[in-house]
């Protein structure tokens, strides 16, 4: 009897993890679709490297920074599920791109997207660290990036497809995309009410007789995770660059070399996330380490060929990135105060994305040489892979 309760309770944990993973799905296939074609969008408006790069780091910044305030605001009130709603809805942004308003207006809408991400993804993560305390946060985390990432294949595929029928039309594109950003509505009110705030309240708000203070193990494992993102290129530099080297009638590509990031980037979190559980942290150190390889080929690109390369490996590390990086913070953090820690990890996150950004598009634009940009992220990288292994030690004691 207790054993049929125990799967039963983790057959409602699973259904829990994959509607959770489904509404990402098909946010992703909103707001990650248009993520490969903003920078040629951008391009398209006026803008230049630095002014792409800056906007890509400033976007993700934003997307992170901002967890800061909603990470609290959300263990303050406990109130998750208005985040995730209000969160979702600002995805927006995207389909209202398609009415022409020039670069600034385009600009803020493409911020305002990001904005909305912050504002859903701490309490969406303790929603489901919370679900999945008894199946293991890798397995879950890794399922949800999973799926999440099935809809980050599917938008930019079908991105690619409508700018090619449309003959590169960005506005009809952009459009399009309120059809699947009012399916995502409904099932999001689906999801709330066959999951709802029950998941949450069934975890208890504090845990007795521990502290619910965020300890050294986890700043030092944000330090780490910062210093990988300052030397990790910016996957809208990639672009980019594919931009660049792409003529004019062939711009639609653009979009199917996101498609490769996402297509690498769903089985790596799902095997990343079974590997976490069984090996610890120290799995990081292989993102690490790849992280190195993206920034330099991107730099160095002349032809297609090498971008493709520096896509397929930026696509390995964000696999892991958006799935054990953040199974980790679960793993390292106490319950009552989880929303808090994943909006301070995720603004250092964002930071290092923003610096990265800003680093990588004045490398291309002032054509830096290429010994300064490998020093950069070889120091960058070997200190974050030391910072990453000094947490085993740290968790000792």
């Amino acid at each position: 009897m207790q054993q049929e309760k125990i799967v039963n309770n983790h057959r409602k944990v699973y259904v829990a993890i994959l509607l959770l993973g489904i509404i990402s799905l098909l946010g992703d296939i909103v707001y990650e679709g248009s993520r490969g074609i903003v920078p040629s969008y951008l391009e398209f408006l006026g803008a230049t490297a630095v002014v792409v790069g800056f906007v890509g780091g400033l976007g993700d910044f934003l997307g992170y920074a901002v967890r800061l305030i909603s990470g609290f605001l959300s263990d303050t009130t406990r109130a998750y599920w208005f985040f995730i709603f209000l969160g979702y809805g600002l995805i927006i942004a995207i389909p209202l791109l398609g009415i022409p308003q020039g670069l600034e207006i385009a600009i803020i809408l493409v911020l305002l997207e990001r904005f909305g991400k912050a504002l859903r993804s701490p309490s969406r993560d303790t929603v489901l660290s919370f679900i999945s305390k008894d199946v293991g946060a890798g397995k879950a985390f890794g399922i949800h990036e999973f799926l999440d990432q099935v809809g980050a294949i599917v938008g930019p595929a079908m991105v690619a497809t409508l700018m090619l029928f449309s003959i590169n039309n960005y506005n009809f594109t952009f459009t399009f995309l309120f059809i699947p950003f009012l399916i995502l509505l409904a099932a999001l009110i689906y999801t709330y009410r066959k999951v709802g705030a029950k998941t949450v309240i069934a975890e208890p708000p504090r845990t007795e007789g521990k502290s619910e203070k965020l300890a050294k193990p986890f700043y030092i494992y944000t330090f780490a995770v910062l210093l990988n993102t300052v030397g990790l290129i910016t996957f809208s530099l990639i672009l980019f660059k594919a931009a660049a080297i792409l003529p004019e009638t062939e711009q639609w590509m653009v979009p199917l070399i996101y498609v490769l990031i996402q297509a690498v980037d769903a089985p790596v979190a799902l095997i990343g996330g079974y590997a976490y559980d069984k090996y610890g942290i120290g799995i990081l150190v292989i993102p690490f380490i790849l992280s190195i390889f993206p920034p330099l080929l991107t730099v160095a690109a002349t032809d297609l060929s090498i971008i493709i390369v520096a896509a397929a490996i930026f696509g390995l590390v964000l696999g892991m990135q958006e799935s054990i990086y953040r199974a980790a913070v679960s793993e390292l953090t106490p319950v009552a105060s989880r929303g808090t820690a994943y909006g301070i990890f995720n603004t250092a996150y964002g930071a290092g994305f923003l610096i990265s950004g800003v680093v990588f598009g004045s490398v291309m634009q002032l054509q830096i040489p290429f010994v300064a940009t490998v020093l950069y992220v070889l120091v960058t990288q070997i200190m974050a892979t030391a910072s990453l292994l000094s947490i085993r030690s740290e968790l000792k004691k």
